[in-house]
């Protein structure tokens, strides 16, 4: 069922993949794998991903606008702004699944997002070394 889901959630970014201009826009692809990569941590139905995503997206749409408002700013006003922003969002989450479940998401949020950081710097190193 898990395989199942994780095709079906592969199919669904194809298509909306697909479906957008022919330019991608920045961050599409990294955009889908960790869709990708909640779905299958935190065993997303397809019901429930129906009804998480949508969130998600505010979510994640509020936490970009925390770090572009705080761009070179104080770092533990950034922490605190995040964390409040965390929790404004854990009791939406919740709606649509557990706590145990809410807090797997949130720990996949913060381990594909250290994954992407280091796949990033590891490039640019092996990109400054190719030249």
């Amino acid at each position: 069922m898990k395989k199942f889901l994780l095709l079906l959630t592969f199919s669904f970014l194809i298509t909306i993949l697909h479906a957008q201009d022919k330019q991608p826009r920045p961050g599409s692809k990294i955009e889908a794998m960790k869709i990708a990569y909640i779905t299958n941590k935190v065993n997303l139905t397809t019901e429930e991903a129906q009804k998480f995503w949508p969130i998600y997206n505010k979510y994640a749409a509020e936490i970009r606008e925390v770090y572009i408002q705080n761009r070179g700013g104080d770092e533990v006003a950034l922490e605190e702004k995040i964390v409040e922003v965390r929790k404004k969002y854990k009791s939406q989450f919740q709606t649509v699944l557990s706590d145990e479940r809410v807090n797997q998401f949130f720990k996949a949020d913060k381990e594909f997002n250290a994954m992407a950081q280091r796949e990033i710097m590891e490039r640019r190193q092996q990109k400054k070394q190719q030249q």
